[in-house]
């Protein structure tokens, strides 16, 4: 029972992956020591396990990920102890802002059809 208790992660990237869906959980959640001293522990468990095991397999664009996702996480706890607003989440283990991806608009046409709904008007 024990061993099913904690995440293991197959790779680095898994790894890397289940860290930032983590991280994105709590990005815009209020600012507390708690939160903080966990932020820290993410940090440190990329440093201390997941960048040596992405070395050792020699999987140089998940070091260079790895790297790239601290950086994030330390610009984030920057940004958020000066006591500003984080727009925007992290994907493909770099920050993307809010602004930066596109916006799809939908309308809904409704008819005197069956099906309630269709997606486009034709004729």
């Amino acid at each position: 029972m024990n061993e099913n208790r904690y995440y293991q992660p197959k790779d680095a990237k898994d790894a890397l992956r289940y860290i930032e869906g983590l991280f994105n959980q709590y990005l815009q959640a209020p600012l507390t020591m708690e939160l903080v001293s966990y932020h820290q522990k993410l940090i440190k468990q990329i440093q201390e396990d997941v960048l040596p095991t992405a070395q050792k397999a020699g999987q140089p664009a998940q070091v260079a990920n790895a790297n790239q996702l601290v950086d994030t996480m330390h610009d984030w706890l920057r940004i958020r102890m000066n006591g500003q607003p984080y727009a925007g989440k992290v994907r493909h283990f770099q920050f993307v802002a809010d602004d930066a991806r596109p916006k799809f608009k939908r309308k809904v046409l409704k008819g005197r059809r069956s099906g309630g709904h269709r997606s486009t008007h034709h004729g």
